[in-house]
């Protein structure tokens, strides 16, 4: 579809995608220039440790949140649009969680699951975890939000803006989720040669996928947000 025959909507959500890509990029530059300062400071134990969360923190909603809240703030279009309410939620955390179990099978057929705790991959949870009350609770209130919701929203949002712009008639043909799940392989470096990590990145594919899927299904994002606070991080 030429640009001159999008819609006003089409054009918006063009706009939105480029904002966003647009600010991950910037992120991603300033946490490359920057990596060895940051992680030099966010290991640093003479720092108080929510200081060290907060920064790390940022930097993971700059990557991953931070251009859909500009793009939500510009269009006076609230979180909650996107798909975060209570009619649906029951069917869109179960199924969602159903898509999601042959990872888990995975993870612990591989040996690559190390038993079950939310945000284990984040480094820093377990030192937030071992720290006083109510330090440990702040500390892991903001991991939550930061490598929880808006991980698992931020592809919620950017699917949506994808499947607007690139509409198609065959629902299973989800543009959205389909770039989301190509994205989530590669940020998270899961493209691999061997055959282990082949099925890897076929299940983790069809996981992104199949949770975007069931968000279009239930018209409920809290699945995807579900996942990434409960399962993503957790094996």
């Amino acid at each position: 579809m030429g640009k001159s025959n999008l819609t006003t909507k089409q054009k918006k959500a063009e706009i939105n995608l480029y904002i966003i890509i647009i600010v991950t990029l910037i992120a991603l530059g300033i946490y490359s220039i920057y990596q060895n300062q940051i992680i030099n400071f966010s290991k640093n134990k003479s720092i108080h440790i929510i200081l060290r969360t907060m920064l790390m923190a940022f930097m993971q909603y700059s990557i991953a949140g931070f251009g859909i809240t500009i793009v939500s703030v510009l269009r006076r279009k609230s979180f909650l649009s996107y798909g975060l309410k209570k009619k649906g939620t029951l069917q869109s955390i179960i199924f969602s969680t159903l898509i999601f179990i042959p990872y888990v099978v995975f993870l612990f057929i591989t040996g690559k699951a190390n038993g079950y705790l939310p945000f284990q991959s984040v480094w820093i949870t377990k030192e937030v975890l071992a720290s006083v009350f109510p330090v440990n609770i702040i500390g892991l209130a903001i991991i939550l939000i930061a490598w929880g919701f808006f991980e698992g929203f931020n592809y919620v949002v950017i699917s949506e803006k994808i499947n607007i712009r690139y509409p198609s008639q065959n629902k299973w043909l989800n543009w959205g989720a389909i770039t989301c799940a190509i994205m989530c392989l590669l940020v998270h470096g899961m493209i691999g040669v061997t055959p282990e990590n082949i099925i890897e990145a076929i299940i983790v594919f069809v996981s992104i996928y199949g949770m975007l899927m069931i968000k279009e299904f239930t018209d409920n994002a809290w699945g995807c947000v579900f996942i990434f606070v409960f399962l993503w991080n957790a094996f």
